[in-house]
Protein backbone atom coordinates (compact mmCIF):
# COMPACT_ATOMS: atom_id res chain seq x y z
CA UNK A 1 0.00 0.00 0.00
CA UNK A 2 1.14 3.54 -0.97
CA UNK A 3 2.50 5.33 2.35
CA UNK A 4 2.41 8.95 2.76
CA UNK A 5 5.22 11.43 3.02
CA UNK A 6 4.76 13.01 7.07
CA UNK A 7 3.54 16.38 5.62
CA UNK A 8 0.47 15.08 3.41
CA UNK A 9 -2.95 16.91 4.64
CA UNK A 10 -5.57 15.34 6.24
CA UNK A 11 -8.34 15.46 3.18
CA UNK A 12 -4.84 13.26 1.64
CA UNK A 13 -4.36 10.83 4.00
CA UNK A 14 -8.68 10.15 3.43
CA UNK A 15 -7.77 9.92 -0.46
CA UNK A 16 -5.05 7.75 -0.20
CA UNK A 17 -5.90 5.38 2.58
CA UNK A 18 -8.82 4.05 0.86
CA UNK A 19 -7.25 1.38 -2.08
CA UNK A 20 -8.73 -0.55 -4.77
CA UNK A 21 -7.95 -3.17 -6.89
CA UNK A 22 -8.48 -3.42 -11.23
CA UNK A 23 -7.27 -6.35 -12.99
CA UNK A 24 -4.94 -4.60 -16.03
CA UNK A 25 -4.86 -6.73 -19.78
CA UNK A 26 -2.17 -5.97 -22.03
CA UNK A 27 -1.94 -7.18 -25.70
CA UNK A 28 0.53 -7.19 -28.42
CA UNK A 29 3.66 -5.85 -27.84
CA UNK A 30 2.57 -4.58 -24.56
CA UNK A 31 3.08 -7.83 -23.48
CA UNK A 32 6.44 -7.53 -23.61
CA UNK A 33 7.21 -4.31 -22.07
CA UNK A 34 5.10 -4.99 -18.99
CA UNK A 35 6.28 -8.10 -18.62
CA UNK A 36 2.26 -10.03 -18.28
CA UNK A 37 -0.92 -10.60 -20.44
CA UNK A 38 -2.79 -9.32 -17.52
CA UNK A 39 -1.89 -8.09 -13.72
CA UNK A 40 -3.61 -6.84 -10.66
CA UNK A 41 -2.66 -3.25 -10.01
CA UNK A 42 -3.83 -1.63 -6.60
CA UNK A 43 -4.48 1.67 -6.53
CA UNK A 44 -6.11 4.87 -4.96
CA UNK A 45 -10.00 5.19 -4.99
CA UNK A 46 -10.79 8.01 -7.56
CA UNK A 47 -7.77 7.58 -9.74
CA UNK A 48 -8.04 7.90 -13.40
CA UNK A 49 -7.09 5.99 -16.41
CA UNK A 50 -4.33 8.72 -16.76
CA UNK A 51 -3.21 7.64 -12.95
CA UNK A 52 -3.15 4.26 -14.06
CA UNK A 53 -1.00 4.83 -17.11
CA UNK A 54 1.45 6.59 -15.13
CA UNK A 55 1.96 3.57 -12.21
CA UNK A 56 2.36 1.24 -15.04
CA UNK A 57 5.12 3.56 -16.87
CA UNK A 58 7.35 3.76 -13.56
CA UNK A 59 6.31 7.45 -12.84
CA UNK A 60 8.92 8.37 -15.20
CA UNK A 61 8.10 10.37 -18.21
CA UNK A 62 11.32 8.95 -20.29
CA UNK A 63 10.80 5.55 -19.24
CA UNK A 64 10.60 3.10 -22.38
CA UNK A 65 7.25 1.77 -21.16
CA UNK A 66 5.94 5.48 -20.85
CA UNK A 67 6.80 6.57 -23.92
CA UNK A 68 5.07 3.06 -25.57
CA UNK A 69 2.23 3.84 -23.40
CA UNK A 70 1.83 7.51 -25.03
CA UNK A 71 0.50 5.58 -28.29
CA UNK A 72 -2.24 3.10 -27.05
CA UNK A 73 -6.04 3.38 -26.70
CA UNK A 74 -7.60 2.21 -23.56
CA UNK A 75 -10.83 0.40 -22.81
CA UNK A 76 -12.83 0.02 -19.44
CA UNK A 77 -14.77 -3.16 -19.08
CA UNK A 78 -14.21 -3.43 -22.80
CA UNK A 79 -15.36 -0.26 -23.92
CA UNK A 80 -13.03 2.68 -25.43
CA UNK A 81 -12.06 5.16 -22.61
CA UNK A 82 -10.64 8.28 -22.23
CA UNK A 83 -7.38 9.00 -19.74
CA UNK A 84 -10.10 11.41 -17.70
CA UNK A 85 -12.38 8.06 -16.79
CA UNK A 86 -12.68 7.67 -13.18
CA UNK A 87 -11.67 3.81 -12.47
CA UNK A 88 -13.43 2.08 -9.72
CA UNK A 89 -13.20 -1.11 -7.84
CA UNK A 90 -12.67 -4.39 -10.20
CA UNK A 91 -12.60 -2.58 -13.11
CA UNK A 92 -10.69 -4.29 -16.04
CA UNK A 93 -8.91 -2.31 -17.90
CA UNK A 94 -7.46 -3.45 -21.85
CA UNK A 95 -4.35 -1.69 -23.01
CA UNK A 96 -4.26 -1.61 -26.68
CA UNK A 97 -1.57 -1.00 -29.19
CA UNK A 98 -1.95 0.21 -32.70
CA UNK A 99 -4.03 -3.02 -34.52
CA UNK A 100 -0.98 -2.98 -37.03
CA UNK A 101 0.89 -4.43 -34.04
CA UNK A 102 3.20 -1.95 -33.43
CA UNK A 103 3.90 1.79 -33.76
CA UNK A 104 5.97 2.46 -36.94
CA UNK A 105 8.44 4.97 -34.84
CA UNK A 106 9.72 4.64 -31.23
CA UNK A 107 12.16 6.59 -29.73
CA UNK A 108 13.14 6.96 -26.27
CA UNK A 109 15.35 8.23 -23.76
CA UNK A 110 15.39 6.15 -20.46
CA UNK A 111 17.71 6.34 -17.02
CA UNK A 112 16.94 2.17 -16.62
CA UNK A 113 19.07 -0.49 -18.38
CA UNK A 114 17.89 -1.08 -21.82
CA UNK A 115 16.18 -4.42 -21.98
CA UNK A 116 17.57 -5.42 -25.65
CA UNK A 117 15.85 -8.53 -26.21
CA UNK A 118 12.58 -7.55 -25.70
CA UNK A 119 13.01 -4.37 -27.68
CA UNK A 120 14.03 -6.78 -30.81
CA UNK A 121 11.37 -9.04 -29.66
CA UNK A 122 8.66 -6.34 -30.05
CA UNK A 123 9.82 -5.15 -32.99
CA UNK A 124 9.75 -8.38 -35.45
CA UNK A 125 6.40 -8.89 -37.40
CA UNK A 126 5.41 -11.92 -39.73
CA UNK A 127 5.80 -9.32 -43.02
CA UNK A 128 9.80 -8.62 -41.82
CA UNK A 129 12.37 -10.43 -43.32
CA UNK A 130 15.49 -8.56 -41.73
CA UNK A 131 15.81 -7.01 -38.42
CA UNK A 132 18.76 -5.49 -37.64
CA UNK A 133 20.19 -3.88 -34.20
CA UNK A 134 23.27 -1.76 -33.15
CA UNK A 135 23.14 -2.15 -29.94
CA UNK A 136 26.14 0.17 -28.26
CA UNK A 137 28.39 -0.82 -25.47
CA UNK A 138 30.18 0.94 -22.91
CA UNK A 139 33.83 -0.55 -23.15
CA UNK A 140 36.54 -0.79 -20.30
CA UNK A 141 38.92 1.15 -22.24
CA UNK A 142 39.41 4.68 -24.76
CA UNK A 143 43.10 5.08 -26.24
CA UNK A 144 44.62 3.19 -23.93
CA UNK A 145 42.92 4.74 -20.65
CA UNK A 146 41.01 2.60 -18.30
CA UNK A 147 37.56 3.30 -18.26
CA UNK A 148 35.47 3.09 -14.96
CA UNK A 149 32.08 4.22 -15.76
CA UNK A 150 30.76 6.96 -18.36
CA UNK A 151 27.77 9.97 -17.63
CA UNK A 152 25.38 10.84 -20.37
CA UNK A 153 23.53 13.58 -20.06
CA UNK A 154 21.21 15.20 -22.83
CA UNK A 155 19.16 18.27 -23.94
CA UNK A 156 15.73 15.65 -23.21
CA UNK A 157 12.75 17.72 -25.03
CA UNK A 158 15.26 18.49 -27.81
CA UNK A 159 16.86 15.06 -27.82
CA UNK A 160 12.82 12.96 -28.53
CA UNK A 161 11.95 15.71 -31.10
CA UNK A 162 14.93 15.05 -33.28
CA UNK A 163 15.00 11.04 -32.61
CA UNK A 164 11.61 10.81 -33.67
CA UNK A 165 12.19 12.74 -36.73
CA UNK A 166 15.59 10.72 -37.26
CA UNK A 167 13.00 7.57 -36.98
CA UNK A 168 10.38 8.76 -39.57
CA UNK A 169 12.72 10.38 -42.23
CA UNK A 170 15.26 6.46 -41.85
CA UNK A 171 11.12 4.55 -42.51
CA UNK A 172 10.66 7.06 -45.58
CA UNK A 173 14.47 6.91 -47.19
CA UNK A 174 15.26 3.61 -46.83
CA UNK A 175 11.66 1.64 -47.60
CA UNK A 176 12.21 0.23 -43.99
CA UNK A 177 8.60 -1.20 -41.56
CA UNK A 178 9.86 -0.26 -38.80
CA UNK A 179 12.68 1.79 -36.89
CA UNK A 180 13.07 1.73 -32.69
CA UNK A 181 15.74 3.49 -31.27
CA UNK A 182 16.44 4.02 -26.83
CA UNK A 183 19.26 5.97 -25.58
CA UNK A 184 20.10 6.03 -21.93
CA UNK A 185 21.05 8.50 -19.50
CA UNK A 186 23.07 9.15 -16.34
CA UNK A 187 25.61 6.74 -15.15
CA UNK A 188 26.84 3.71 -17.08
CA UNK A 189 28.83 0.94 -16.10
CA UNK A 190 31.09 -0.88 -18.47
CA UNK A 191 29.26 -3.32 -20.27
CA UNK A 192 25.48 -1.70 -20.73
CA UNK A 193 24.08 -0.52 -23.53
CA UNK A 194 24.11 3.47 -24.26
CA UNK A 195 22.44 3.12 -26.91
CA UNK A 196 20.12 0.40 -29.05
CA UNK A 197 18.95 0.81 -32.74
CA UNK A 198 16.25 -1.69 -33.72
CA UNK A 199 15.32 -1.64 -37.80
CA UNK A 200 12.99 -4.25 -38.93
CA UNK A 201 12.42 -4.51 -43.29
CA UNK A 202 11.29 -7.16 -45.57
CA UNK A 203 14.86 -6.90 -47.26
CA UNK A 204 18.08 -6.78 -45.48
CA UNK A 205 19.67 -4.55 -47.49
CA UNK A 206 17.43 -1.61 -46.53
CA UNK A 207 17.74 -2.70 -42.95
CA UNK A 208 21.55 -2.25 -42.69
CA UNK A 209 21.33 0.76 -44.35
CA UNK A 210 19.01 3.10 -42.69
CA UNK A 211 21.04 1.33 -39.07
CA UNK A 212 24.04 2.83 -39.83
CA UNK A 213 22.15 5.80 -41.41
CA UNK A 214 20.36 6.37 -37.93
CA UNK A 215 23.52 5.78 -35.36
CA UNK A 216 25.53 8.16 -37.49
CA UNK A 217 23.33 10.71 -37.75
CA UNK A 218 22.15 10.43 -34.08
CA UNK A 219 25.65 11.04 -32.88
CA UNK A 220 26.05 14.28 -34.93
CA UNK A 221 23.14 15.64 -34.73
CA UNK A 222 20.91 14.70 -31.62
CA UNK A 223 21.95 16.79 -28.25
CA UNK A 224 23.22 13.92 -26.09
CA UNK A 225 26.99 14.27 -24.21
CA UNK A 226 28.82 11.87 -22.64
CA UNK A 227 31.64 12.40 -19.29
CA UNK A 228 33.95 9.46 -19.24
CA UNK A 229 35.82 8.72 -15.65
CA UNK A 230 38.78 6.88 -16.15
CA UNK A 231 40.68 5.68 -13.46
CA UNK A 232 42.91 8.31 -13.65
CA UNK A 233 40.92 11.25 -14.48
CA UNK A 234 37.65 12.67 -16.28
CA UNK A 235 36.61 14.25 -19.44
CA UNK A 236 34.03 15.25 -22.04
CA UNK A 237 34.38 13.14 -24.96
CA UNK A 238 34.79 15.32 -28.18
CA UNK A 239 31.93 15.50 -30.20
CA UNK A 240 31.81 14.65 -33.59
CA UNK A 241 31.48 17.96 -36.01
CA UNK A 242 27.96 18.87 -36.36
CA UNK A 243 26.42 18.57 -40.59
CA UNK A 244 27.17 21.58 -42.70
CA UNK A 245 24.62 24.20 -41.92
CA UNK A 246 23.58 23.36 -37.94
CA UNK A 247 27.03 24.90 -36.75
CA UNK A 248 27.13 28.38 -35.95
CA UNK A 249 30.71 29.36 -36.73
CA UNK A 250 32.56 32.21 -35.84
CA UNK A 251 32.39 33.88 -38.84
CA UNK A 252 28.50 34.07 -38.88
CA UNK A 253 28.71 35.37 -34.78
CA UNK A 254 27.76 39.29 -35.39
CA UNK A 255 28.18 41.54 -32.85
CA UNK A 256 27.22 44.50 -34.37
CA UNK A 257 24.00 46.55 -33.58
Amino acid sequence: MDRLPPAASNWQAVFFSSMMEVRVLSFGVLKDWLGSSAATVELPEGATVADLLQRLGGGQDAHPSAQLLRSIAVSVNAEFAAAAQVLREGDEVGLLPPVSGGTAEFAALTRQPIDAAKLIAAAKQGEDGAVVVFDGIVRNNTRGRQTLYLDYEAYEEMALKQMDALAVEARTRFGVRQVAMVHRLGRLNVGETSVLIVVASAHRAQAFDACRWVIDTLKQTVPIWKKETFVDGAVWAAGEPFPAGMAVTPQEVSHEE
